[in-house]
């Protein structure tokens, strides 16, 4: 009968919770992540090994790759083909490791991201630097562990004649851990190994005297000192690599930006595509080309220039935009004691002295045992020459090798080991000759075994064979440092001549919202005729500007969008536009009140905002530049159901000019009013009576000596000399009456404007009238005259909203 299913009675929580514990465990210790002591990872390890146990090393022939991983795959390392070759190529890109670790013949990748040909056509062998990985492991120098299937075994760490994790780096994923160590200059590393044998309470600070910080394989520059030394100093930080370039002059004064080196992992080919996209989509302007001009003897990529291009412009562009220059994050994160840990520099240092000391003490203990041992026989044969004749005719007398062995040991005292030796001598070593040679070899034995005995015995004589073992493999394979530091990121700042092709349009703003820029050609096609709006629309603003500039546009919530014109979406004059809601999200109910157009943001220029319920607000142009502008930004802080009604934009010395709805006018200066931030709500500009609110307020300079003109809500219009009827005053106060009060029917302002004679005004009627209005045919009057009607109330409704004809 078959043995009955055993099923276990388990939360599957439980079930999963410690097979993922498991799982996580093998990746973390088995897989993704670094030992500290020899930098490599598992499979890295395997291919290592293996390739040493076959004599596939440097000073031998290139073999095939593909023998290689299937030795990895059949005796070590049970995993598919694919992983196992793909580290060993990534240990061969000396643009990816900072001393290769193999030498490759063949198509092993390349900085474009190529593939790498199949492991059945390229060929390998260790180079001469790996050789210093595992030199002396058949000397009991780690512990060998049995492979998958217990046929053979591996070593769990490798000697590492020098502190491979820092040298050539790591990156790994695992579970819930991840490491990025980046590249660093051999020497460099050797003498902060040195530096902390010495001086082990040495901080970073010293280190950071001798290791500089990373060296990438590919060059480069790394801006960033403070994050490099937090990165030293507690396994985590943040550095800035960029690519090197230089601009180089061409015919004709034009430019080209060339590129020579880039940063880390950085795939060319994207890079270079990602560059004439922006090109192409004319995010960037005056590139004539870019190409990539990379041959044997390195890289180059060439950005040319046209003839009015601003090189050092287009290159901070691209620096900005592109992986010409990006973030790297240190994340120095290895495997100690079978634990993942989160390390400083000196930590991983630190780890792989001790690993060293314990490797030259296990090192020298095999030699010494060696020694003795070999001191041992050499004793022996010394002591058989010395009384050969005796030793040949017992040998002869003997019956076999056993009986010989044991006559020996019986009649002169020999050692089991000292008579396998006599028996097995060969008759030439008997000569004058070779009795020397055994008397030099027992000297030099005595020597050896001193010194390891010193070395077993003694911290300082280990730590100084250490260091000496240390230096020579730097004397042998340090090379130039790539990559250059610099102690400050720099700030990257793109004018936006750069982005944008300098272009004079015409942009259109509707009351209603509605925009549009038109090229100059577009605009002088439709003779002067209006821009194409709505019937109930109005045009607020329409003006010649540049596609550098930028346009504020204030709502009656206090908001403001920050528009650069080159954004906007370019139009013939003769179609509509786009509502500005489309370009910033505002709310439905909300409304444009102003918009202005700015060309450089640090003139000495204000904006004053005037709100309905009578306050001012000043606030320096410079505070509304902004970076961020998909959403509406605050202009003003409002309160109360206060609505902002309008905004002006001044130079410091314009007069203020306000009237409310019941007939009050208030003249002061515009420095009466305080500079305040953009969040501020302001100070009080007039003094309301109760159900009052502000119908306008208007700026204007008293050397224009301009007129004011109002309108009220039945239709009625007139024009004033400020500086005649008005008397100036101080801010926060009632105002002069501007109109005669009437006990039936009263007159109302429905608005107000500053005008000149060559102005027409406009009205608007409750009913859609719009009814025209020449200042130069009205004549001045004083304050209590109510003006003279241009439209019938009866017929068309009151007036609700007048303004200054555009054309």
């Amino acid at each position: 009968m078959a043995n009955p299913e055993k099923l276990l009675d388990l939360p599957l929580e439980e079930v999963i919770g410690d097979r993922f514990g498991i799982y996580s465990k093998y990746i973390i210790q088995e897989r993704a992540l670094p030992d500290v002591r020899d930098g490599l990872k598992p499979v890295q390890r395997r291919i290592l090994y293996a390739m040493h146990q076959d004599g596939n090393t440097h000073e031998k022939p290139f073999r095939k790759s593909a023998k290689t991983v299937g030795n990895v795959i059949g005796n070590y390392h049970p995993h598919g083909d694919t992983s196992v070759y793909d580290a060993m190529v990534r240990l061969s890109q000396d643009w990816k490791v900072r001393n290769v670790l193999i030498e490759m013949h063949g198509n092993n990748g390349s900085l474009d991201g190529d593939p790498p040909a199949a492991m059945r056509y390229t060929e390998a062998r260790l180079s001469p630097i790996a050789s210093e990985l595992l030199r002396d492991i058949d000397r009991h120098t780690v512990d060998f562990v049995p492979n998958f299937d217990d046929t053979t075994e591996e070593p769990i760490v490798l000697p590492s004649r020098f502190p491979n994790l820092l040298v050539n780096g790591s990156t790994g994923i695992s579970a819930g851990y991840a490491t990025d160590i980046p590249p660093h200059h051999l020497g460099e590393v050797i003498d902060g190994a040195i530096m902390v044998m010495e001086k082990p309470d040495c901080t970073v600070g010293d280190l950071m005297t001798v290791i500089k910080g990373p060296d990438f394989p590919t060059g480069g520059i790394v801006q960033g000192i403070d994050g490099i030394k937090k990165a030293y100093r507690t396994g985590k930080g943040k550095i800035v690599v960029r690519g090197r370039s230089t601009i180089e002059p061409l015919k004709g004064g034009r430019e080209q930006i060339v590129i020579t080196e880039l940063p880390y992992e950085v795939n060319k080919a994207n890079l270079v595509k990602k560059m004439e996209e922006l090109r192409l989509d004319r995010k960037v302007e005056g590139i004539a080309e870019v190409r990539d001009e990379t041959d044997r003897t390195g890289t180059r990529v060439i950005i040319e220039m046209k003839k009015d291009g601003d090189a050092a412009g287009v290159l901070n562009y691209f620096y900005k935009n592109t992986d010409l220059q990006i973030t790297y994050n240190f994340n120095m994160v290895a495997i100690v004691n079978k634990t993942p840990k989160l390390m400083g520099l000196k930590d991983i240092l630190a780890a792989y002295i001790e690993h060293q000391k314990e490797v030259v003490t296990r090192r020298s203990a095999f030699d010494l045992k060696k020694a003795k041992e070999r001191q041992h026989i050499v004793e022996g044969l010394i002591k058989a020459v010395s009384i050969l004749d005796d030793v040949i005719q017992t040998i002869r007398a003997s019956k076999d090798k056993k009986d010989a062995k044991h006559n020996l040991s019986e009649q002169y005292g020999f050692t089991d080991a000292q008579a396998e030796a006599i028996v097995n001598l060969q008759l030439y070593r008997l000569t004058n000759t070779d009795i020397q040679t055994l008397q030099q070899e027992a000297d030099e034995l005595k020597e050896t075994i001193a010194h390891l005995e010193a070395v077993l015995g003694s911290e300082k004589m280990l730590i100084k064979v250490i260091k000496k073992e240390l230096n020579t493999v730097k004397k042998k394979y340090a090379a130039e440092r790539r990559t250059t530091i610099e102690h400050d990121i720099e700030e990257i700042k793109i004018d936006l001549e750069v982005m944008v092709a300098s272009e004079d349009v015409m942009v259109a703003l509707t009351k209603d919202g509605y925009i549009k820029r038109s090229s100059l050609r577009s605009f002088a096609a439709s003779n002067g005729e209006d821009a194409a709006m709505k019937e109930t629309d109005r045009m607020l603003l329409q003006q010649e500007m540049n596609t550098t500039d930028t346009l504020l546009v204030f709502t009656n919530k206090g908001h403001y969008l920050y528009l650069p014109v080159h954004e906007m979406p370019d139009k013939r004059w003769k179609e509509l536009g786009q509502h500005v809601a489309n370009l910033v999200p505002i709310d439905e109910d909300e409304e444009v009140v102003q918009a202005i157009a700015v060309k450089d943001f640090e003139e000495d220029l204000y904006l004053s905002f005037i709100t309905k319920n009578g306050m001012i607000k000043r606030t320096e142009l410079k505070q509304y530049q902004a970076q961020r502008r998909s959403k509406p930004l605050v202009a003003l802080k409002l309160k109360d159901n206060d609505e902002c009604i309008d905004v002006h934009l001044t130079d410091g010395s314009a007069n203020i000019v306000i009237a409310t709805r019941l007939g009050y006018g208030l003249w002061f200066d515009e420095q009466e009013a305080g500079l305040v931030g953009p969040r501020a709500s302001g100070v009080k500009a007039v003094n309301l009576k109760d159900g009052d609110v502000v119908a306008g307020g208007k700026v204007f300079w008293p050397e224009e000596k301009p007129d004011l003109f109002i309108a009220t809500q039945r239709g009625s219009v007139k024009k004033m000399a400020i500086a005649k009827t008005l008397e100036k005053s101080s801010r926060a106060r009632r105002g002069l009456v501007m109109l005669r009060e009437l006990k039936k029917s009263p007159h109302r302002i429905a608005g107000i404007e500053i005008v000149n004679d060559e102005d027409t005004m406009m009205l608007r009627t409750e009913k859609d009238t719009k009814v025209p209005v020449k200042v130069s045919e009205l004549r001045s009057t004083d304050r209590y005259n109510n003006g003279s009607f241009v439209i019938d109330q009866d017929e068309s409704g009151d007036v609700i909203e007048i303004w200054k004809n555009l054309k």
